[in-house]
């Protein structure tokens, strides 16, 4: 009988656990969980049953009348969680613990921050984007962006956020995926989003992999019109389904279903993916096995919203097996159609209660049993710290790209004896790319209102460093050269050594129709600040070149092209947070040179520090002399009797000091 019972105690503990392996919603404690989930269940009535399906999209950056619509939206119509888009991070901590206040079951509260916060909020940090992380060959770097994401969503109210996108961009012209993809091979795709979820899982957040069953490979946006996917079964099994068979072994807590025509999967003429029991259930729930969150992408894009009346593709997709209807046309209107549904037995209480324990099993695993409002002391400070420059410093320092290299160019050798010049083309700024390349030579920018006239310009320089900028404030903005800026670098690369350096997408070297005078080109991906200086210590040899490229650019640039350089151990630059010093202790620094200054113990300084072959504090103040003609500047030069005070006196005198042979 012993034994009976203890084989008995085994077996109700292995299925125990195997059931949580398989659940992505499960919590740790899923006894305490089922308990919590059944008893709320039980309180509910069908209103607010079907309530909890629903997740309308809320602004914290729009007016009274916008409030009013959540508070019935939550207070009336039960909706189970809240969607945020646009807006800033106090008022939207202040809306999330508003809206709370009034729900009678804690509300889930959801965010697209696929590169951060920023996607969606002002005053708050960008990551680099999927592409840019699809070139970096350490996934655990993708895994502390992905808690470092987390940490963030977290510290703002959210319990999950809509990423990672694991569709595979093999179409150049996608106008929707784009950069918000790791790329187009799919293993490198599945391998990063996988470490992206990690690290948000990590951080306690839930994930969701989108866009099921792969919006990688279209040409229309899904916003506007119902993207069309043509491919045969065993390409869709290979290729578009891949990453979702692997993530979800690893546990992704939900999966959002695409507005798309797919005719091998679902042989109705142009029905949407989002409403096809055959895609949703068949495919996603019983094939692949899923049993986490099943959400539809926004149900008012026009993919699916143009073939429906209001409530009628709410209704579709929940036929279908989705859990969660995003972002309703009319809310009402579908609780309406729901609520007939169910009264009609098209609907079946087993079916509701599927789903509304799907979801408050996941507003258990983030905490919601036991709910906290948002701390708005401290939180734009706290989501705005000096650990977010240092990660995207350390991601593309590991994501920049040489994908050519014409007789070592790279890294630049003997810059004393050479004479370079910096031509921008694009629409952006590239200021800080400029200003970092001087901090190793002498760059001159070399501008002209004609092309005759830049290439007279640049006759006697030994290289040109070209930089293509595009705007890095979204990654729909456009990132094309223009037919004027393909002519001028063709001609300046017939004439002269050249290197390009493209701060944009890859595919922006699509529009190149050959590479062949072009001798180094380097992919930054991005024109953020911290992407020029970065590619400007590659190319001088302060730091290696690690990136690979992670999609086709033609046939001159397959997936994965990669030259990988070393440095010259030239002094790189970086935060002092990044060689383990405090840059708030450094600021001291400023306010005693200032005393010094004020108390006119010199007329000028300049301070330095470096650690381990990175320079981590450089500054300029006052002039050369009491006077104040001329300033300090980095090129001001020092005779060798003022340099040997510092550089040899005084270290020795301090030893002494240290060694107590001289008393100060």
């Amino acid at each position: 009988m012993t034994r009976f019972l203890t084989a008995c105690a085994v077996f109700l503990i292995y299925t125990t656990v195997s059931a949580q392996q398989n659940n992505p919603l499960a919590a740790k404690d899923a006894r305490a969980q089922k308990q919590w989930v059944d008893s709320v269940y039980n309180t509910m009535n069908l209103d607010q049953k079907i309530g909890q399906l629903f997740m309308p999209r809320a602004f914290s950056n729009q007016g009274a009348a916008h409030k009013k619509e959540l508070d019935s939206l939550v207070a009336k119509y039960h909706v189970g969680g809240i969607i945020f888009s646009k807006g800033g991070p106090i008022r939207q901590a202040k809306l999330n613990n508003q809206l709370q206040d009034q729900a009678k079951i804690p509300l889930l509260m959801a965010m697209d921050a696929e590169w951060g916060l920023a996607m969606r909020l002002d005053s708050t940090y960008a990551f680099p984007w999927n592409m840019t992380l699809g070139a970096i060959k350490d996934n655990k770097l993708v895994e502390l962006t992905g808690k470092q994401i987390g940490q963030h969503v977290k510290r703002i109210g959210m319990h999950m956020n809509f990423g990672p996108v694991v569709d595979i961009n093999t179409n150049p012209n996608n106008p929707i995926i784009g950069n918000r993809s790791f790329g187009e091979d799919k293993v490198n795709v599945t391998e990063k989003a996988i470490a992206f979820m990690n690290g948000m899982h990590s951080a306690g957040v839930l994930s969701s992999a989108k866009h099921f069953p792969g919006h990688g490979d279209t040409e229309t946006d899904s916003h506007k019109t119902l993207p069309t996917i043509d491919f045969d079964i065993k390409r869709l099994d290979s290729v578009e389904l891949y990453p979702y068979k692997r993530i979800i072994t690893e546990g992704v807590s939900s999966i959002m279903v695409a507005h798309l025509n797919v005719p091998a999967l679902e042989t109705r003429s142009n029905y949407p993916s989002s409403i096809s029991k055959t895609i949703v259930t068949d495919l996603l729930k019983e094939k692949l096995q899923f049993k986490g969150l099943i959400f539809t992408d926004a149900l008012e894009m026009k993919g699916l919203a143009n073939s429906k009346e209001p409530g009628d593709a709410d209704l579709a997709a929940f036929l279908a097996g989705n859990d969660i209807l995003l972002i309703s046309e009319d809310i009402p209107v579908a609780i309406g159609k729901l609520k007939e549904a169910y009264y009609e037995e098209l609907i079946s209480e087993k079916r509701l209660e599927h789903s509304v324990k799907k979801i408050l099993s996941a507003k258990y695993k983030v905490g919601l049993n036991d709910y906290e409002p948002v701390n708005e002391t401290f939180l734009y400070e706290d989501l705005n710290t000096i650990s977010n420059d240092v990660l995207y410093q350390r991601l593309m320092e590991n994501a920049v790209t040489v994908v050519k290299n014409n007789k070592a160019i790279l890294p630049i050798k003997r810059i004393n004896k050479k004479k370079i010049a910096y031509v921008s083309l694009g629409d952006d700024d590239g200021s800080a790319f400029l200003n970092q390349l001087n901090k190793y030579t002498t760059v001159d920018h070399v501008t002209a209102n004609h092309l005759d006239e830049l290439l007279e310009k640049l006759k006697n320089y030994n290289y040109v460093i070209v930089g293509l900028h595009k705007s890095n404030d979204s990654p729909w903005k456009s990132y094309n050269f223009t037919d004027k800026e393909t002519v001028w670098l063709y001609e300046i690369a017939r004439n002269n050594t050249t290197i390009l350096n493209v701060f944009a997408r890859p595919y922006a070297m699509l529009d190149l129709k050959t590479n062949t005078n072009i001798e180094g080109i380097v992919m930054a991906y991005q024109n953020s600040e911290i992407a020029q200086n970065v590619t400007a210590q590659m190319l001088f040899g302060a730091i290696d070149a690690k990136g690979k490229l992670p999609v086709s650019v033609g046939l001159d640039f397959p997936v994965g092209t990669s030259y990988e350089t070393k440095s010259l151990k030239r002094l790189s630059y970086g935060l002092p947070e990044s060689v383990g010093m405090n840059s708030y202790k450094l600021k001291k620094m400023d306010s005693l040179i200032n005393i010094t200054l004020e108390k006119e113990m010199t007329p000028g300084f300049q301070m330095l520090i470096a650690k381990e072959g990175k320079v981590v504090y450089n500054k300029n103040f006052g002039y050369h002399t009491y006077e104040k003609t001329q300033k300090v500047t980095d090129s001001s030069l020092y005779d060798v009797a003022s340099l040997t005070k510092i550089l040899a006196t005084l270290p020795l005198v301090m030893e002494l000091e240290e060694n107590n042979t001289i008393n100060l």
